[in-house]
């Protein structure tokens, strides 16, 4: 297994860059190959996940080990692939990745290329448990891991004080993630209940 390339970045292509090591050229397919423009002809360290199936054999690199280590978990969901899970990182930081996950943002994911409702769904359920705790907190920021926890908090509190008001849980359940997208946007715990109720009164 090889678990990182350091060399120089030899050229830049759409979807990969090349890196010549020890006089080999290893082509390393990327989130955002053209990210490493301004340091072609520099020697750069790319972590890497080697990815073989029956008919090849990839490398793929990344400029941190914390994208790396995503991309990994990422290719733990069912139905998820390689390009898949590039595509979503070029998208987006591991940081907003992984709070989508955990906040269980269904419309966040979807916004990523060729991730459907289903797929974002599956990622919520097969990876939401793995990226808890000091798995969560190897991807974000140190001011990222306060903040998802706070907004993870104040949904829970307005959770509970509606539940507190007599509204079930199914009835909890159909408003939850709209109250997680207010939760994004910055929302706090009393205009979460405000909004909770608005949308439980409509029906």
């Amino acid at each position: 297994m090889i678990d990182f390339v350091e060399g120089t970045i030899d050229y830049i292509e759409n979807d990969y860059v090349v890196v010549a090591a020890g006089g080999v050229g290893y082509r390393l397919f990327c989130p955002n190959p053209y990210a490493f423009i301004s340091e072609q002809g520099q020697v750069k360290r790319l972590y890497t996940h080697q990815h073989v199936r029956e008919d090849a054999l990839h490398l793929y690199g990344f400029a941190a080990r914390d994208e790396r280590d995503l991309f990994r978990r990422l290719l733990d969901v069912s139905g998820l692939g390689p390009k898949g899970a590039l595509a979503i990182l070029a998208a987006a930081k591991p940081e907003q990745i992984v709070g989508a996950i955990q906040q269980e943002n269904v419309q966040y994911l979807t916004s990523f290329p060729g991730i459907g409702k289903k797929t974002a769904q599956r990622m919520i359920l097969d990876l939401k448990d793995k990226l808890k705790g000091a798995a969560a907190a190897s991807f974000l920021p140190e001011s990222a891991v306060g903040e998802q926890q706070e907004a993870g908090n104040a949904l829970r509190e307005a959770l509970d004080a509606l539940g507190a008001l007599g509204y079930t849980e199914a009835e909890l359940q159909r408003i939850r993630q709209t109250l997680m997208d207010h939760v994004q946007g910055g929302a706090g715990v009393e205009q979460l209940i405000k909004q909770g109720l608005a949308l439980l009164v409509r029906g």
